[in-house]
């Protein structure tokens, strides 16, 4: 078979715990997706509840935290200081993610 020109190859598949950027977090299945997320100095992230169970997000060094959240309701925070910052869902403490704010 001959090789085709003028394809790249494939970008390789970035790992399961590699930040990503963005500002919008899912939570979906008892789960923050994505789990990790970067985002820069002053960027407002905003989680959405898309299971029917309510949820939370609870900063674990008491910076943020959301009242419940019953089924498509959302919470925003803005991050004003560079760090990354751990958060469960209070309700539900298996729930947890990061978000990573750089300079």
């Amino acid at each position: 078979m001959a090789p085709m020109h003028g394809m790249a190859p494939a970008a390789p598949a970035s790992t399961p715990q590699a930040p990503v950027a963005g500002t919008a977090v899912s939570i979906d299945n008892f789960a923050f997706a994505p789990a990790m997320l970067t985002v820069h100095r002053g960027d407002t992230v905003t989680w959405t509840n898309h299971d029917e169970e309510p949820h939370t997000v609870a900063a674990e060094d008491g910076s943020f935290r959301s009242p419940g959240m019953g089924a498509n309701a959302t919470f925003s925070f803005t991050f004003t200081n560079p760090g990354s910052y751990d958060y469960i869902c209070s309700v539900h403490p298996v729930m947890h993610g990061t978000v990573v704010v750089t300079p």
